[in-house]
């Protein structure tokens, strides 16, 4: 064997305006001191560049470890699932020849120990001392951290290539799961623009373009979604499918790789507070084990980093804290490199080079599998330890959902089955002496009906239940770096309950989620046929019945037919005679609409209704299908608008027209563009604003403010949602009467004579860090129509509006600021604050109407409870 000759070493030489800069140092090296195989072909022979002169696009990255699979035995390439826009996604696996061979039997060992319920202390000991240790790291879960799915390709070289005695220890040892690029749609994003605008002579210079990414960036995935919080709830299909790449490996230590700010250094392992008090007390013992680990290496090569700061892992819905509700060692690495390019200029004066990035994920990459290997006996000991529920931290015995007509049960089951939790449904009533009320938090003694679905947690997935099932977490510190509360029931607005007593009910297993399969009850209806809105897809069905051009009416208050069938306000009203032009294919028509939507459709041979408003009244509206326009780029929201964009493209199949503020002053109409030089909004009658914050009142000046207020009062419905909504009010641009309630600046004698060391703890402990609040709904409103009168809304912000006779108040906090934090932390003040004040409602302002979203109604697409609002205020409110 021989040695690799690193033959690019110091070829990559650019000259940079002021000084040279070597993009390609020595000191960054991938162990040049080890032989390798020469039959195997490294990164740098296969791609024609040494890693860090540039970036690599993802196919070339795929084909690559196509190349590498093909040339040895130790490593396997598996196909795992596809994104929105096509790509492949991909794991490889690691391990010895032998290893490789026997893979199967070695998995089906490995899963005896996921399962302490069916496997004993002695069963397991002789496997806990025998098997290799299960390893996987993730990269590039965000795409514009590029450096991470570079350094992968040379952390599976190394380990299929090198051919020293340590490394083969490794993969005689271990199985090694390594997700190539979890990401793809969004780091080609990310890629392909900067490869576009990249210098001959680097651009170093912070200022420079190379720095600047356009919105929306390359993090987020088609939908502009952040993946790294989608592992529970698995909305999109790169989450479906590394979740269950997940469950089909269950490793005993699992690393995100992930980059942070360029002016940052290296972050590894353990974090800061707070954590999820429920996961065992030993894990962040590991966790500051593998850090250690990490900084061992980096002192030799005097690699900047630090520990236990900025970093918590409470949110349990990250590749960093996902992994210990199922017993791994989970942990998170964070390279400073975002906004980087190839090299750039940091605050203190010294460079940056994506080599280096790439060098210290692959430093840190090796020192985990290595000491994983050393340490794999505890390891396995620790896994197999965490998942038995007799070493649960929380005292919940089990979970209730009763099989109510709640829209959203059917997606929290899937979900858990997906992760494989065990669910039972009673086959009889039964009663549980004392049963928390999550909608009350009140404990009584409670008699469940048959059909109620019981989620125990006397099994080997109690870590991950009771994680994402259980009302509140205990919180060590308010200062967090994501959201406070994710409670399952609560974020999807479910009847549910808990308790800490043994109980008994008679019960079969569940292998499938509720499915709701649409139907047309009475086909060949002579007078018409309508549409439940209450049903979760009942917007849907109304986006299919506008498509199809069908005229449509909507029912301004409940009725009940002849029968006693009750249809709730919303319904929609499909009448024959008022669609002659469909006669021959209405019958079609509805049945096909049923059955593609998810709905029951219902036949009438008469309009005359027992109670309320008959179906042909006039108070039922007509409601057409808006020209609805979604504002994006800066100063805009990405997460927000693609949250929204997700809801009418894939949920309601509606189209929504996503605009730029610059293109729609390119496209303004004469009258407008010569009275205001802005937009001509005649084109829509929907405007939909997501967020904005203090970039909206540069984008509304005084004379946009006066196109946009014409524009409403002719007749459009303008839907403000957080930041905005809080800009059109009377206190921040004067556009309405509407006043903004928000607790003003702190000047208090404890603030006032504050330590600057103090000053991040009070301050924090003021926010709202994402906490769900007890609510009541309006549901005689349009924009409520389909919702529950209860909800939870999920607040971020002190700021609310000011209840009055002018503004039509659809959801209002609990009255009672003791009452009215449901999940999360708020500190009394704001609770005070809130208490009994707006946070959506309607302004009638002329022929149109202002909404105001105070709180995201569709909150990364798991918070669903209020989302109805958001589809009410573009689909129905035009016509109310």
């Amino acid at each position: 064997m021989k040695k690799l000759v690193l033959t690019s070493l110091l070829s990559a030489v650019i000259c940079c305006g002021y000084c040279q800069t070597e993009l390609i140092e020595e000191r960054f090296a991938f162990d040049p001191q080890l032989n390798y195989d020469p039959a195997i072909p490294s990164p740098e022979s296969f791609l024609g560049y040494p890693l860090g002169k540039q970036f690599t696009i993802y196919e070339k990255t795929v084909n690559y470890f196509e190349a590498l699979s093909a040339s040895s035995d130790k490593i396997t390439m598996h196909r795992y699932g596809a994104t929105y826009e096509g790509r492949e996604l991909y794991t490889v696996v690691i391990s010895s020849v032998d290893n490789q061979r026997n893979l199967e039997q070695i998995k089906a060992d490995h899963f005896k120990l996921t399962d302490p319920m069916t496997t004993d202390d002695a069963t397991a000991e002789p496997l806990i001392e025998s098997l290799p240790v299960f390893t996987s790291l993730s990269y590039s879960i965000h795409g514009n951290e590029a450096s991470t799915t570079e350094a992968v390709k040379q952390v599976a070289y190394r380990l299929v290539a090198a051919t020293d005695a340590a490394t083969k220890d490794i993969l005689d040892h271990s199985v090694i799961v390594l997700y190539i690029c979890i990401n793809p749609d969004g780091r080609d994003r990310y890629v392909y623009w900067y490869n576009s605008v990249a210098r001959e002579v680097v651009g170093m210079e912070p200022a420079d373009l190379e720095h600047y990414e356009p919105w929306p960036g390359g993090r987020t995935n088609h939908y502009w979604f952040d993946l790294n919080r989608d592992w529970i709830w698995r909305i999109h299909p790169e989450s479906q499918g590394h979740t269950d790449e997940y469950q089909r490996w269950l490793p005993n230590v699992h690393v995100d790789y992930h980059e942070q700010g360029y002016n940052s250094n290296y972050y590894t392992s353990p974090g800061t507070t707070p954590s999820n008090l429920l996961i065992p007390d030993q894990h962040e013992v590991w966790q500051d084990s593998f850090g250690r680990a990490n900084i061992a290496e980096f002192n030799k090569h005097k690699i900047s980093y630090f520990t236990r700061d900025v970093f918590d892992f409470f949110y349990p819905g990250y590749g960093s804290s996902y992994p210990a509700g199922f017993g791994a060692v989970a942990m998170l690495t964070e390279q400073g490199g975002i906004g980087a390019g190839r090299a750039v200029e940091t605050e203190d004066g010294s460079v940056l080079k994506l080599r280096q990035r790439i060098f210290d994920h692959y430093t840190t990459s090796l020192a985990t599998i290595t000491k994983a290997v050393e340490w794999r006996q505890k390891l396995r000991k620790y896994s197999f330890e965490a998942l038995k529920p007799a070493n649960s931290k929380s005292p919940v015995k089990g979970y209730f959902l009763p099989n109510e007509d709640d829209p959203y049960l059917g997606e929290v089951i899937q979900m858990l089955l997906d992760h494989n939790v065990e669910i039972q449904q009673a086959t009889t009533a039964f009663t549980v002496n004392a049963a928390l009320d999550y909608r009350t938090n009140r404990t009584s003694r409670k008699r469940f009906p048959q059909g109620t679905y019981v989620i125990p947690t006397n099994q080997a997935r109690h870590l991950f239940i009771n994680s994402i099932m259980q009302r509140n977490l205990e919180i060590e510190d308010s200062v967090m770096y994501d959201m406070s509360t994710w409670a399952a029931p609560i974020a999807y607005n479910l009847t549910a309950y808990s308790t800490d007593q043994s109980f008994n009910v008679a019960s079969e297993k569940v292998t499938e989620a509720p499915h709701r399969i649409g139907k047309l009850a009475r086909e060949g209806a002579q007078y018409a046929y309508v549409i439940d809105w209450d049903q979760r897809y009942a917007p849907k069905a109304l986006a299919h019945l506008w498509k199809k051009g069908y005229r449509v009416r909507a029912a301004v208050e409940p009725f009940v037919d002849d029968e006693g069938r009750r249809f709730p306000a919303g319904s929609l009203i499909v009448l024959t005679g008022r669609n002659p032009d469909k006669s021959s294919t209405i019958a079609g028509d509805m049945a096909s609409i049923a059955k593609e939507a998810g709905v029951d459709v219902e036949g009438f041979d008469t309009g005359r209704m027992h109670s309320g408003y008959d179906l042909a009244s006039s108070r039922n509206r007509p409601v057409k299908q808006p020209k609805a326009a979604l504002m994006i780029d800066p100063p805009f929201s990405s997460y927000t608008a693609g949250q929204i964009y997700y809801l009418f493209d894939r949920e309601t199949a509606l189209p929504i027209q996503r605009i730029r503020p610059s293109v729609l002053k390119q496209t303004a109409m004469p009258k407008f563009r010569q009275r205001y030089g802005l937009v001509d909004l005649e084109d829509y009658n929907v405007l939909i604003l997501p967020g904005g914050g203090s970039g909206l009142k540069q984008l509304f000046g005084k004379d946009q403010l006066a196109a946009l207020k014409e524009w409403v009062q002719e007749g459009g419905v303008l839907v403000a949602t957080e930041s905005a909504a809080g800009f059109f009010t009377k206190d921040r641009s004067k556009f309405t009467s509407v006043q903004l309630m928000e607790i003003g600046k702190d000047t208090s004698q404890a603030a006032n004579g504050l330590a600057y060391k103090d000053r991040r703890d009070y301050y924090g402990k003021k926010r709202i860090p994402g906490s769900a609040m007890h609510a009541r709904i309006d549901i005689t409103n349009p924009l409520a129509f389909g919702m529950k009168d209860q909800l939870y809304t999920l607040s971020f912000t002190d700021q609310a509006l000011q209840p009055s006779g002018e503004l039509q108040t659809v959801g209002r906090y609990h009255s009672d600021a003791g009452e009215l934090l449901a999940a999360g932390y708020a500190s009394p003040d704001n609770l005070k604050h809130l208490a009994n004040k707006t946070f959506a409602g309607v302004l009638p302002m002329g022929r149109g109407k202002v909404v105001f979203l105070v709180n995201n109604t569709q909150y990364r697409m798991f918070w669903r409870g209020p989302s109805r609002m958001m589809q009410n205020a573009v689909m129905l409110m035009p016509g109310f």
